[in-house]
Protein backbone atom coordinates (compact mmCIF):
# COMPACT_ATOMS: atom_id res chain seq x y z
CA UNK A 1 0.00 0.00 0.00
CA UNK A 2 1.33 3.30 -1.33
CA UNK A 3 1.32 5.82 1.55
CA UNK A 4 2.34 9.84 0.56
CA UNK A 5 4.13 10.83 3.72
CA UNK A 6 4.81 14.51 3.16
CA UNK A 7 2.10 17.64 2.27
CA UNK A 8 2.45 21.11 1.35
CA UNK A 9 -0.75 23.10 1.95
CA UNK A 10 -0.24 26.53 1.78
CA UNK A 11 -1.67 27.10 5.47
CA UNK A 12 1.03 24.70 6.41
CA UNK A 13 4.19 26.84 5.58
CA UNK A 14 2.05 29.67 7.49
CA UNK A 15 1.41 27.16 9.92
CA UNK A 16 3.96 28.15 12.46
CA UNK A 17 3.40 32.00 11.83
CA UNK A 18 -0.14 31.96 12.48
CA UNK A 19 -0.77 29.15 15.33
CA UNK A 20 -0.31 31.00 17.88
CA UNK A 21 -2.75 33.86 16.52
CA UNK A 22 -5.21 31.35 15.73
CA UNK A 23 -4.96 29.23 19.78
CA UNK A 24 -5.35 32.78 21.26
CA UNK A 25 -8.15 33.71 19.08
CA UNK A 26 -9.98 30.54 19.73
CA UNK A 27 -9.55 30.42 23.79
CA UNK A 28 -7.56 27.20 23.24
CA UNK A 29 -4.85 26.44 26.00
CA UNK A 30 -1.84 28.76 26.32
CA UNK A 31 1.27 27.63 24.01
CA UNK A 32 2.34 29.14 21.32
CA UNK A 33 2.84 26.12 18.79
CA UNK A 34 5.48 28.44 16.73
CA UNK A 35 7.76 28.30 19.92
CA UNK A 36 6.83 24.78 21.19
CA UNK A 37 7.23 22.68 18.24
CA UNK A 38 9.13 24.67 15.15
CA UNK A 39 12.59 25.33 15.12
CA UNK A 40 15.91 23.05 15.37
CA UNK A 41 16.18 22.71 18.88
CA UNK A 42 12.32 23.62 19.96
CA UNK A 43 11.64 19.66 20.94
CA UNK A 44 14.70 18.65 22.21
CA UNK A 45 13.89 18.73 25.63
CA UNK A 46 11.02 16.69 27.98
CA UNK A 47 9.23 20.22 28.66
CA UNK A 48 9.00 21.43 25.34
CA UNK A 49 7.36 17.69 24.08
CA UNK A 50 5.06 18.38 27.23
CA UNK A 51 4.20 21.91 26.04
CA UNK A 52 3.71 21.07 22.32
CA UNK A 53 1.32 18.02 23.34
CA UNK A 54 -0.81 20.93 24.69
CA UNK A 55 -1.48 22.19 21.16
CA UNK A 56 -3.82 19.47 19.64
CA UNK A 57 -5.46 18.63 22.41
CA UNK A 58 -6.10 22.52 22.35
CA UNK A 59 -7.38 21.73 18.64
CA UNK A 60 -10.28 20.05 19.48
CA UNK A 61 -11.61 23.20 21.68
CA UNK A 62 -11.80 25.27 18.31
CA UNK A 63 -15.27 25.93 17.35
CA UNK A 64 -14.96 24.29 14.14
CA UNK A 65 -13.90 21.06 15.74
CA UNK A 66 -15.63 19.77 19.31
CA UNK A 67 -16.20 23.07 20.91
CA UNK A 68 -19.28 23.13 18.32
CA UNK A 69 -19.21 22.25 15.14
CA UNK A 70 -18.49 18.44 15.46
CA UNK A 71 -21.62 18.42 17.99
CA UNK A 72 -24.04 20.54 16.56
CA UNK A 73 -23.61 19.89 12.79
CA UNK A 74 -24.20 16.15 13.62
CA UNK A 75 -28.06 17.24 14.12
CA UNK A 76 -27.84 20.25 11.83
CA UNK A 77 -27.10 18.91 8.84
CA UNK A 78 -29.54 16.02 9.94
CA UNK A 79 -32.83 15.18 11.13
CA UNK A 80 -32.81 15.84 14.79
CA UNK A 81 -32.96 19.50 14.75
CA UNK A 82 -33.82 22.87 13.52
CA UNK A 83 -32.52 26.39 13.36
CA UNK A 84 -34.73 29.31 15.30
CA UNK A 85 -32.77 32.58 13.30
CA UNK A 86 -32.65 33.98 16.43
CA UNK A 87 -29.21 35.01 15.10
CA UNK A 88 -28.82 33.01 12.16
CA UNK A 89 -26.18 30.76 13.11
CA UNK A 90 -26.72 27.04 11.65
CA UNK A 91 -29.31 28.55 9.54
CA UNK A 92 -27.87 27.41 6.35
CA UNK A 93 -25.92 24.40 7.42
CA UNK A 94 -29.71 22.70 8.81
CA UNK A 95 -31.07 23.89 5.05
CA UNK A 96 -27.94 21.88 3.89
CA UNK A 97 -26.87 24.82 1.73
CA UNK A 98 -24.29 23.76 -0.61
CA UNK A 99 -20.59 24.83 1.01
CA UNK A 100 -22.21 25.13 4.54
CA UNK A 101 -21.02 21.60 5.87
CA UNK A 102 -17.90 20.85 8.22
CA UNK A 103 -14.90 23.10 8.34
CA UNK A 104 -12.10 21.68 10.57
CA UNK A 105 -10.16 20.53 7.69
CA UNK A 106 -7.83 23.52 7.83
CA UNK A 107 -7.57 23.16 11.83
CA UNK A 108 -7.56 19.30 11.95
CA UNK A 109 -4.65 19.28 9.56
CA UNK A 110 -2.38 21.65 11.63
CA UNK A 111 -2.86 19.69 14.52
CA UNK A 112 -1.62 16.02 12.42
CA UNK A 113 1.26 18.57 11.68
CA UNK A 114 2.17 19.44 15.17
CA UNK A 115 1.74 15.25 16.23
CA UNK A 116 4.18 14.35 13.22
CA UNK A 117 6.86 16.75 14.49
CA UNK A 118 6.41 15.65 17.92
CA UNK A 119 6.57 11.86 16.80
CA UNK A 120 9.68 12.69 15.00
CA UNK A 121 11.35 14.42 17.75
CA UNK A 122 10.44 11.73 20.37
CA UNK A 123 12.81 9.29 19.30
CA UNK A 124 15.84 12.10 19.47
CA UNK A 125 14.84 12.16 22.98
CA UNK A 126 15.55 8.52 23.54
CA UNK A 127 19.35 9.36 25.23
CA UNK A 128 18.32 11.70 27.64
CA UNK A 129 18.29 8.79 30.99
CA UNK A 130 16.27 11.39 33.03
CA UNK A 131 12.87 10.62 30.88
CA UNK A 132 11.46 6.94 31.56
CA UNK A 133 10.44 4.79 29.27
CA UNK A 134 6.81 5.18 30.38
CA UNK A 135 6.85 9.01 29.51
CA UNK A 136 8.03 8.34 26.26
CA UNK A 137 5.68 5.55 25.80
CA UNK A 138 2.94 8.21 26.88
CA UNK A 139 4.34 11.09 24.93
CA UNK A 140 3.88 8.91 21.55
CA UNK A 141 0.77 7.28 22.86
CA UNK A 142 -1.10 10.45 23.34
CA UNK A 143 -0.04 11.92 19.69
CA UNK A 144 -0.79 9.36 17.65
CA UNK A 145 -4.81 8.64 20.01
CA UNK A 146 -4.74 12.70 18.54
CA UNK A 147 -3.32 11.76 15.07
CA UNK A 148 -6.18 9.13 14.60
CA UNK A 149 -9.12 10.98 16.24
CA UNK A 150 -7.88 14.11 13.71
CA UNK A 151 -7.58 11.49 10.97
CA UNK A 152 -10.91 9.86 11.39
CA UNK A 153 -13.02 12.86 12.14
CA UNK A 154 -11.94 14.21 8.69
CA UNK A 155 -12.29 10.97 6.48
CA UNK A 156 -16.10 10.70 7.81
CA UNK A 157 -16.83 14.35 6.74
CA UNK A 158 -14.83 14.87 3.60
CA UNK A 159 -15.60 11.26 1.80
CA UNK A 160 -17.83 8.50 2.07
CA UNK A 161 -17.99 5.76 4.52
CA UNK A 162 -16.07 2.45 3.58
CA UNK A 163 -18.50 0.21 1.59
CA UNK A 164 -21.49 2.46 1.45
CA UNK A 165 -20.74 5.23 -1.52
CA UNK A 166 -21.91 6.74 -4.61
CA UNK A 167 -19.62 6.25 -8.06
CA UNK A 168 -20.20 8.70 -9.72
CA UNK A 169 -19.49 11.18 -7.07
CA UNK A 170 -16.62 9.46 -5.34
CA UNK A 171 -13.19 10.94 -5.16
CA UNK A 172 -11.49 8.81 -2.91
CA UNK A 173 -10.52 9.72 0.67
CA UNK A 174 -7.92 12.26 2.43
CA UNK A 175 -4.83 13.30 1.71
CA UNK A 176 -2.38 10.88 4.39
CA UNK A 177 0.56 12.48 5.40
CA UNK A 178 3.14 10.94 8.02
CA UNK A 179 5.72 13.32 8.33
CA UNK A 180 5.87 17.15 9.61
CA UNK A 181 6.56 20.71 7.92
CA UNK A 182 8.36 23.45 9.90
CA UNK A 183 9.01 26.77 8.55
CA UNK A 184 12.93 25.71 7.49
CA UNK A 185 11.02 22.89 4.85
CA UNK A 186 9.04 25.62 3.25
CA UNK A 187 11.47 25.74 0.02
CA UNK A 188 10.92 21.37 0.02
CA UNK A 189 7.36 21.81 0.62
CA UNK A 190 6.28 24.13 -1.98
CA UNK A 191 6.92 21.20 -3.75
CA UNK A 192 5.13 18.95 -2.37
CA UNK A 193 1.52 18.35 -3.53
CA UNK A 194 -0.41 14.92 -2.47
CA UNK A 195 -3.10 13.55 -3.56
CA UNK A 196 -6.22 11.71 -1.73
CA UNK A 197 -5.56 8.67 -0.75
CA UNK A 198 -8.14 5.74 -0.30
CA UNK A 199 -11.05 5.77 2.00
CA UNK A 200 -9.31 2.36 3.06
CA UNK A 201 -5.79 3.58 3.07
CA UNK A 202 -6.64 6.27 6.09
CA UNK A 203 -8.39 3.63 7.87
CA UNK A 204 -6.00 1.35 7.79
CA UNK A 205 -3.15 4.07 9.46
CA UNK A 206 -5.75 4.85 11.89
CA UNK A 207 -6.00 1.38 13.28
CA UNK A 208 -2.15 1.25 13.15
CA UNK A 209 -2.44 4.35 15.80
CA UNK A 210 -4.72 3.55 17.76
CA UNK A 211 -3.37 -0.23 18.05
CA UNK A 212 0.19 1.58 19.08
CA UNK A 213 -2.25 3.96 21.42
CA UNK A 214 -3.47 1.03 23.00
CA UNK A 215 0.13 -0.45 23.70
CA UNK A 216 1.38 2.13 24.97
CA UNK A 217 -0.77 4.07 27.26
CA UNK A 218 -3.11 2.84 30.43
CA UNK A 219 -5.65 4.54 32.19
CA UNK A 220 -3.81 6.25 34.97
CA UNK A 221 -4.55 9.99 33.68
CA UNK A 222 -7.67 12.20 33.85
CA UNK A 223 -10.48 11.58 31.13
CA UNK A 224 -8.98 14.62 29.65
CA UNK A 225 -6.18 12.96 28.41
CA UNK A 226 -5.76 9.96 25.90
CA UNK A 227 -6.06 6.92 27.47
CA UNK A 228 -5.78 3.27 26.73
CA UNK A 229 -9.42 3.36 27.08
CA UNK A 230 -9.92 6.21 25.23
CA UNK A 231 -7.81 4.51 22.11
CA UNK A 232 -10.38 1.27 22.40
CA UNK A 233 -13.37 3.52 22.54
CA UNK A 234 -12.55 5.04 19.72
CA UNK A 235 -11.37 2.14 17.88
CA UNK A 236 -15.18 0.67 18.54
CA UNK A 237 -16.42 4.02 16.63
CA UNK A 238 -14.07 3.69 13.61
CA UNK A 239 -14.46 -0.28 13.30
CA UNK A 240 -18.33 0.18 13.46
CA UNK A 241 -18.37 3.13 10.74
CA UNK A 242 -15.72 0.64 8.90
CA UNK A 243 -17.82 -2.36 9.04
CA UNK A 244 -15.48 -3.96 11.50
CA UNK A 245 -17.96 -5.74 13.27
CA UNK A 246 -15.67 -8.45 15.19
CA UNK A 247 -13.11 -5.52 16.28
CA UNK A 248 -16.28 -3.56 17.38
CA UNK A 249 -17.36 -5.83 19.09
CA UNK A 250 -13.58 -6.79 20.95
CA UNK A 251 -12.85 -3.14 21.44
CA UNK A 252 -16.41 -1.86 22.58
CA UNK A 253 -16.36 -4.87 25.36
CA UNK A 254 -12.93 -4.14 27.04
CA UNK A 255 -13.99 -0.52 27.54
CA UNK A 256 -17.22 -1.89 28.88
CA UNK A 257 -15.58 -4.06 31.41
CA UNK A 258 -12.63 -1.93 32.59
CA UNK A 259 -13.14 0.78 34.97
CA UNK A 260 -13.14 3.85 32.90
CA UNK A 261 -16.37 5.81 33.21
CA UNK A 262 -19.75 4.63 34.80
CA UNK A 263 -22.71 3.24 32.97
CA UNK A 264 -25.66 5.85 34.31
CA UNK A 265 -29.17 4.42 35.03
CA UNK A 266 -32.46 5.68 35.69
CA UNK A 267 -32.13 9.31 37.39
CA UNK A 268 -28.26 9.20 37.78
CA UNK A 269 -28.07 9.26 34.01
CA UNK A 270 -29.33 12.94 34.35
CA UNK A 271 -27.53 14.30 36.97
CA UNK A 272 -24.76 13.01 35.66
CA UNK A 273 -25.17 15.42 32.64
CA UNK A 274 -25.10 18.25 35.73
CA UNK A 275 -21.65 17.57 37.36
CA UNK A 276 -18.35 19.04 35.65
CA UNK A 277 -17.21 15.78 34.37
CA UNK A 278 -19.43 13.30 33.28
CA UNK A 279 -19.31 10.41 34.92
CA UNK A 280 -19.54 8.36 31.77
CA UNK A 281 -16.87 10.13 30.17
CA UNK A 282 -13.96 8.13 28.77
CA UNK A 283 -12.34 10.65 27.01
CA UNK A 284 -14.03 14.32 27.09
CA UNK A 285 -12.78 17.89 26.23
CA UNK A 286 -11.96 19.98 28.95
CA UNK A 287 -13.20 23.93 29.27
CA UNK A 288 -10.90 24.71 32.68
CA UNK A 289 -11.76 28.45 32.96
CA UNK A 290 -14.40 31.22 31.61
CA UNK A 291 -11.33 32.53 29.77
CA UNK A 292 -11.21 29.04 27.31
CA UNK A 293 -15.06 29.44 26.62
CA UNK A 294 -16.48 29.80 22.78
CA UNK A 295 -18.41 32.79 24.09
CA UNK A 296 -21.72 33.71 23.92
CA UNK A 297 -22.33 33.33 20.81
CA UNK A 298 -20.73 30.27 20.05
CA UNK A 299 -20.28 27.97 22.66
CA UNK A 300 -22.09 24.48 22.54
CA UNK A 301 -24.40 25.92 25.24
CA UNK A 302 -25.33 29.01 23.80
CA UNK A 303 -25.71 27.51 20.44
CA UNK A 304 -28.48 24.59 22.02
CA UNK A 305 -30.07 27.32 24.84
CA UNK A 306 -31.25 30.60 25.64
CA UNK A 307 -30.84 29.63 29.40
CA UNK A 308 -27.84 30.89 30.93
CA UNK A 309 -28.05 29.25 34.57
CA UNK A 310 -30.92 25.99 34.81
CA UNK A 311 -31.17 27.61 38.16
CA UNK A 312 -33.49 30.30 36.92
CA UNK A 313 -35.06 28.78 33.67
CA UNK A 314 -36.08 32.38 32.77
CA UNK A 315 -32.67 33.93 32.40
CA UNK A 316 -31.82 34.57 29.04
CA UNK A 317 -28.13 33.92 28.12
CA UNK A 318 -27.23 31.97 25.48
CA UNK A 319 -29.09 32.28 21.91
CA UNK A 320 -30.57 28.59 21.43
CA UNK A 321 -29.61 29.20 17.40
CA UNK A 322 -30.70 24.92 17.21
CA UNK A 323 -33.59 23.48 19.11
CA UNK A 324 -35.04 19.77 18.83
CA UNK A 325 -37.93 19.92 16.03
CA UNK A 326 -41.48 19.19 17.10
CA UNK A 327 -41.14 15.54 15.31
CA UNK A 328 -37.86 14.82 17.17
CA UNK A 329 -39.68 16.20 20.94
CA UNK A 330 -42.81 14.34 20.79
CA UNK A 331 -40.30 11.38 19.60
CA UNK A 332 -38.27 11.45 22.58
CA UNK A 333 -41.31 11.20 24.67
CA UNK A 334 -42.32 15.08 25.33
CA UNK A 335 -45.88 16.81 25.52
CA UNK A 336 -45.86 20.06 25.70
CA UNK A 337 -48.50 22.79 26.47
CA UNK A 338 -49.53 26.13 25.86
CA UNK A 339 -47.57 28.43 23.11
CA UNK A 340 -45.73 31.75 23.33
CA UNK A 341 -44.80 33.18 26.74
CA UNK A 342 -47.08 30.00 28.16
CA UNK A 343 -45.38 27.09 26.65
CA UNK A 344 -44.25 24.17 28.89
CA UNK A 345 -43.61 21.06 29.31
CA UNK A 346 -46.52 18.84 30.14
CA UNK A 347 -45.62 15.53 30.30
CA UNK A 348 -42.30 13.99 29.80
CA UNK A 349 -43.13 9.99 29.42
CA UNK A 350 -40.89 7.41 30.50
CA UNK A 351 -37.71 7.91 28.70
CA UNK A 352 -35.57 9.80 31.41
CA UNK A 353 -34.00 11.32 28.24
CA UNK A 354 -36.38 13.39 27.92
CA UNK A 355 -35.22 15.26 31.11
CA UNK A 356 -32.27 16.82 28.46
CA UNK A 357 -34.91 19.31 27.46
CA UNK A 358 -36.73 22.42 28.98
CA UNK A 359 -38.50 25.29 27.76
CA UNK A 360 -36.12 27.99 27.47
CA UNK A 361 -37.21 31.74 27.90
CA UNK A 362 -36.21 32.39 24.15
CA UNK A 363 -35.03 35.48 22.76
CA UNK A 364 -37.91 37.93 22.70
CA UNK A 365 -37.55 40.31 20.25
CA UNK A 366 -34.91 38.63 18.62
CA UNK A 367 -36.12 35.57 17.78
CA UNK A 368 -38.51 32.75 18.20
CA UNK A 369 -39.64 32.93 21.92
CA UNK A 370 -39.94 30.30 23.74
CA UNK A 371 -39.30 26.72 22.36
CA UNK A 372 -38.26 23.09 23.71
CA UNK A 373 -34.08 23.41 23.86
CA UNK A 374 -31.35 20.82 24.72
CA UNK A 375 -29.65 21.09 28.02
CA UNK A 376 -27.18 18.51 28.02
CA UNK A 377 -24.73 21.30 27.85
CA UNK A 378 -25.33 24.07 30.30
CA UNK A 379 -23.43 25.67 33.05
CA UNK A 380 -22.48 22.13 34.63
CA UNK A 381 -18.66 23.36 35.20
CA UNK A 382 -19.39 26.47 37.12
CA UNK A 383 -19.12 29.50 34.76
CA UNK A 384 -21.60 29.79 31.49
CA UNK A 385 -20.94 28.75 28.02
CA UNK A 386 -17.73 26.36 29.10
CA UNK A 387 -19.56 23.16 29.21
CA UNK A 388 -16.79 20.11 29.77
CA UNK A 389 -17.82 17.73 26.46
CA UNK A 390 -17.72 14.42 26.70
CA UNK A 391 -16.25 13.29 23.08
CA UNK A 392 -16.65 9.30 23.88
CA UNK A 393 -18.66 7.89 26.97
CA UNK A 394 -19.74 4.62 27.99
CA UNK A 395 -23.14 4.27 26.60
CA UNK A 396 -21.63 4.38 23.22
CA UNK A 397 -19.47 1.20 24.12
CA UNK A 398 -22.90 -0.77 24.36
CA UNK A 399 -24.74 0.49 21.53
CA UNK A 400 -21.84 0.11 19.45
CA UNK A 401 -21.59 -3.45 20.53
CA UNK A 402 -25.20 -4.14 20.25
CA UNK A 403 -25.35 -2.85 16.34
CA UNK A 404 -22.01 -4.65 15.61
CA UNK A 405 -23.48 -8.45 17.31
CA UNK A 406 -26.88 -7.49 15.26
CA UNK A 407 -24.38 -7.45 11.52
CA UNK A 408 -22.36 -10.64 13.32
CA UNK A 409 -25.48 -12.66 13.66
CA UNK A 410 -25.43 -12.98 17.46
CA UNK A 411 -29.17 -11.82 17.86
CA UNK A 412 -29.75 -12.71 21.12
CA UNK A 413 -26.66 -10.72 22.67
CA UNK A 414 -27.59 -7.89 20.74
CA UNK A 415 -30.86 -8.08 22.24
CA UNK A 416 -29.91 -8.55 25.62
CA UNK A 417 -27.61 -5.11 25.56
CA UNK A 418 -30.56 -3.09 23.73
CA UNK A 419 -32.93 -3.95 26.58
CA UNK A 420 -30.33 -3.44 29.25
CA UNK A 421 -29.91 0.07 27.76
CA UNK A 422 -34.18 0.27 27.99
CA UNK A 423 -33.75 -0.46 30.74
CA UNK A 424 -31.35 1.75 32.35
CA UNK A 425 -33.68 5.00 30.16
CA UNK A 426 -37.05 3.58 31.92
CA UNK A 427 -38.30 1.84 28.78
CA UNK A 428 -39.91 -1.62 28.96
CA UNK A 429 -38.26 -4.48 27.13
CA UNK A 430 -38.77 -5.39 23.66
CA UNK A 431 -38.46 -9.02 21.55
CA UNK A 432 -37.45 -8.35 18.08
CA UNK A 433 -35.30 -10.00 15.19
CA UNK A 434 -33.94 -9.30 11.83
CA UNK A 435 -34.71 -5.14 10.54
CA UNK A 436 -36.81 -4.36 12.74
CA UNK A 437 -34.28 -5.16 15.77
CA UNK A 438 -31.84 -3.20 13.78
CA UNK A 439 -33.73 0.05 13.60
CA UNK A 440 -35.10 -0.42 17.00
CA UNK A 441 -30.83 -0.24 17.28
CA UNK A 442 -30.67 2.77 15.76
CA UNK A 443 -33.16 4.66 17.22
CA UNK A 444 -31.93 4.51 20.82
CA UNK A 445 -28.82 5.59 19.01
CA UNK A 446 -30.65 8.55 17.84
CA UNK A 447 -32.19 9.41 21.16
CA UNK A 448 -29.30 8.54 23.31
CA UNK A 449 -26.80 10.78 20.88
CA UNK A 450 -29.19 13.79 20.06
CA UNK A 451 -27.01 16.89 20.40
CA UNK A 452 -23.35 14.78 20.41
CA UNK A 453 -23.17 14.71 16.81
CA UNK A 454 -23.94 11.44 15.70
CA UNK A 455 -27.16 11.57 13.69
CA UNK A 456 -25.52 12.98 10.53
CA UNK A 457 -22.97 10.01 10.18
CA UNK A 458 -25.04 7.00 11.46
CA UNK A 459 -27.52 7.95 8.48
CA UNK A 460 -24.69 8.45 5.82
CA UNK A 461 -22.99 5.16 6.98
CA UNK A 462 -26.35 3.69 5.85
CA UNK A 463 -26.62 5.39 2.58
CA UNK A 464 -30.10 6.75 3.74
CA UNK A 465 -31.54 9.92 2.56
CA UNK A 466 -31.93 12.43 5.30
CA UNK A 467 -35.60 13.38 5.76
CA UNK A 468 -36.41 16.34 7.39
CA UNK A 469 -38.83 19.61 7.74
CA UNK A 470 -36.30 21.99 6.06
CA UNK A 471 -35.93 19.79 2.96
CA UNK A 472 -34.75 15.71 2.50
CA UNK A 473 -31.37 15.31 1.01
CA UNK A 474 -30.83 12.08 -0.93
CA UNK A 475 -27.78 9.71 -0.26
CA UNK A 476 -26.96 10.81 -3.80
CA UNK A 477 -26.90 14.18 -3.13
CA UNK A 478 -23.23 15.91 -3.18
CA UNK A 479 -24.39 17.85 -0.53
CA UNK A 480 -23.85 14.71 1.74
CA UNK A 481 -19.74 15.61 1.28
CA UNK A 482 -18.14 18.63 3.04
CA UNK A 483 -16.49 20.82 0.64
CA UNK A 484 -13.03 20.78 0.91
CA UNK A 485 -11.18 24.81 1.38
CA UNK A 486 -11.03 26.00 -2.36
CA UNK A 487 -7.10 27.30 -1.23
CA UNK A 488 -6.11 24.06 -1.04
CA UNK A 489 -7.33 22.63 -4.53
CA UNK A 490 -6.39 25.78 -5.96
CA UNK A 491 -2.69 25.46 -4.20
CA UNK A 492 -2.49 21.71 -4.96
CA UNK A 493 -2.83 20.56 -9.07
CA UNK A 494 -2.91 16.59 -7.70
CA UNK A 495 -5.82 17.44 -4.80
CA UNK A 496 -9.52 17.22 -6.64
CA UNK A 497 -12.71 18.96 -5.03
CA UNK A 498 -15.52 17.21 -3.91
CA UNK A 499 -18.01 16.61 -6.73
CA UNK A 500 -20.49 19.32 -6.89
CA UNK A 501 -18.57 22.34 -5.78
Amino acid sequence: MKIIKKYNWRFYILAFFAASVLVSCDGLLEVNPRQSIEGSDALNSPENIEAALKSPYARLRSVNAYGRNLMAFGDALADNGLATNNSGRLLNEARNQPYFHYTHWTNFYFGINEVNLILEAIPEIQSIPAVSQNTKNRWEGEAKFLRALFYFDLVKAYAYMPGVIVPELDKGGIPLVLEGVSTSDIETALNRQPARSTVAEIYAQIYKDLEDAIRLLDDSRGVQFASESAARALFSRVALYNQDWGRAVTESTAVWLSSRGKFLEGEDYISGWRVSVHPESIFDLRFENASESNGTNESIQSTYTTIRNLENLAQVGGWGDFIPTPVFVNFIGIKVAGSGAALEISDRGNDVRAFQYEAGPGRVPNGTGKRIECIKFASKSGFAFGDNIPILRKSEMILNRMEANFHLGEVSLALEDLNRLKIARGLEEVNLEGEELLEEILIERRKEFAFEGHRFFDIKRYGKDIIKQQGNVAFTDFRILANIPQNEVDGNKNLEQNAGY
